[in-house]
């Protein structure tokens, strides 16, 4: 197999968002994010043949993950074994100009880390068994699959000429609030090239950022308000449903 080295091309990809910025508010149900990108020094015979390849990921910021395990006990279902995750991705979609398997080979996406299935994620318990972490280590991505969180757009990466390619990935209605980062794979005859990133932030917007904010900045005084606001609910369903 060819190796980029050998190529007398120096190919650079590059990616561009049409705004640095995704505003979100409760009435979010999910979007296409379109991202454009452009392939620098390409070999025009190689262009024409349809033999570049460009994988485009949208990944959300990292946070521990606990992943439970329930077992029926005596008829009801209880939590019985957990493992942590550290530093997993909350959000990751990935776009690309065909099936992943005539893009490149199994082995390029472990090295690169490359879709769903091959982020690495690292338990905080490292004392489990292998078989016990590969088996949490499932249920987590079935997790985020099922919730959308995770997704896959093959055929989502279209090239608009020989240098030009636009991307659409998927942003969950629970997509998270935080600093993303898109990052765009360009592959020759099978062989990955280069790598190009840029950051979007998405935030909450309207009365949603203002909760949200308050409730990080001041997460003392709304912990005693939210508190103080469930015992006076409380008191006046009391009130209002009492039998005289």
């Amino acid at each position: 197999m060819p190796t980029a080295a050998q190529s007398p091309h120096q190919e650079g990809i590059q990616i561009g968002l049409s705004t640095d910025k995704v505003m979100i508010t409760a009435g979010f149900s999910g979007a296409d994010l379109t991202i454009f990108g452009a392939l620098e020094d390409a070999d025009a015979q190689v262009a024409r043949q349809g033999r570049y390849d460009v994988i485009v990921v949208l990944e959300g910021p990292a946070r521990p993950v606990v992943v439970r395990r329930k077992d029926r006990v005596l008829g009801v279902w209880i939590n019985l074994e957990s493992e942590t995750f550290e530093n997993v991705p909350v959000s990751y979609s990935i776009a690309t100009t065909r099936p992943f398997q005539d893009v490149t080979e199994p082995a390029s996406y472990k090295q690169l880390s490359l879709g769903a299935n091959n982020i690495f994620m690292q338990p905080a318990d490292t004392g489990q068994s292998p078989a016990t972490i590969e088996e949490f280590t499932a249920a987590l991505r079935e997790r985020k699959t099922a919730t959308g969180l995770y997704s896959e757009n093959v055929g989502g990466v279209q090239f608009l000429s020989q240098n030009l390619f636009r991307a659409s990935v998927r942003l969950a209605p629970n997509v998270p609030v935080g600093t993303h980062k898109a990052r765009a794979f360009l592959f020759k005859n099978g062989v990955f090239v280069k790598e190009s990133s840029a950051q979007l932030e998405i935030r909450k917007s309207g009365f949603e950022q203002s909760i949200f904010r308050a409730a990080h900045d001041y997460s003392f005084l709304y912990g005693l308000f939210a508190i103080s606001l469930a015992m006076i609910t409380g008191w006046l369903g009391r009130l209002i449903f009492r039998k005289d």
